[in-house]
């Protein structure tokens, strides 16, 4: 019998592609959504009703939820601080009292900013103290606590730490990776007398592709749910993330160089020490945990990728 998931924000950038993840898997995959739902293949759940989730879910059955809906933009959240808890910490809380009511798996996707990012603290092990630096980061080890306290001792409760996100999106604004190619175009067209386009070259960063972060969350959710009562023993916070480092200058100086665009039009900048949210130096994630369990973390060469992606747009 075909296995079922319920993927929260399935029209985000991660949510799309981690439902056609498990689409192609062989699973069946129910999307949900709620201001860019498109009911002909997104199903509108409003996640602040409990009411609404229950009947999704009594209506899906599914074996697995995973929750990808959030507000994630660091900045976002200080402009809706009361926004960014309804949706990353009180609805994570109901969907996690849900899914313990149903005893169905709950895969939530955290974030690499639960950390504070001091210099020489890196790479964090899943066991690392969580010392978050700005409210995003705050509100999403909530969404963790909220999580692991409503499924506790079920091992029904999943945490998959990941860093900063690129890969194929609607527009490129969906991505702090992806709106950096905006940038690059933008430098491009500076005149000498023109003010440069100040760019990050201090935080280190680690870009990792949707499309293995789908992949990963498929091989967990499998791997917990044939695990059955065993799972209570296996680990119940996992991060993955790539290796290649880079700053957000040093993105851009690879987006250059793929298009053949020059970048004397962008100057990097330095720790910006009076920006309105607090951002770490590196938040570099160790994956050990889901290695120990036999989870492939691999992950497309960031460089590659982009060439395959930009091929279009070369000159």
């Amino acid at each position: 019998m075909a296995k079922t998931v319920f993927v929260t924000g399935a029209t985000g950038l991660l949510g799309r592609q981690v439902t056609q993840a498990f689409d192609k898997a062989g699973w069946t995959a129910v999307g949900t959504g709620f201001s860019r739902a498109k009911p002909s293949s997104i199903l509108k759940v409003d996640l602040e009703d409990q009411e609404a989730i229950e009947a999704a879910l009594d209506d899906t059955k599914p074996q697995v939820i995973v929750h990808c809906a959030a507000n994630r933009f660091p900045e976002k959240c200080d402009l809706d601080p009361s926004g960014t808890r309804a949706l990353n910490i009180a609805a994570t809380r109901r969907l996690a009292l849900a899914a313990s009511a149903r005893s169905i798996l709950l895969l939530y996707i955290s974030t690499d900013y639960v950390f504070s990012g001091t210099p020489g603290e890196a790479p964090y092990q899943a066991s690392s103290p969580p010392s978050p630096p700005n409210l995003y980061g705050q509100t999403k080890l909530a969404g963790e606590k909220a999580v692991l306290e409503e499924l506790e001792n079920t091992g029904l409760g999943i945490i998959l730490r990941i860093p900063v996100l690129y890969g194929h999106s609607e527009t490129n604004a969906e991505s702090a990776i992806n709106v950096l190619v905006d940038a690059v175009w933008k430098a491009a067209q500076k005149k000498d007398e023109d003010a440069q386009v100040p760019m990050d070259n201090w935080s280190l960063r680690y870009p990792t592709n949707t499309e293995d972060v789908a992949r990963v969350i498929v091989d967990v959710a499998t791997k917990y749910l044939d695990a059955d009562e065993a799972r209570v023993a296996m680990p119940r916070i996992l991060q993955f993330s790539a290796e290649q480092r880079f700053t957000k200058y040093q993105m851009c100086e690879v987006f250059a160089e793929i298009l053949g665009l020059p970048l004397s039009g962008m100057i990097g900048k330095g720790e910006d020490k009076e920006a309105e949210v607090a951002r770490p130096y590196d938040t570099h994630l160790s994956t050990k945990v889901l290695r120990d369990i036999g989870v492939d973390v691999r992950t497309v060469d960031f460089r590659d990728w982009w060439k395959r992606e930009m091929k279009a747009f070369r000159r």
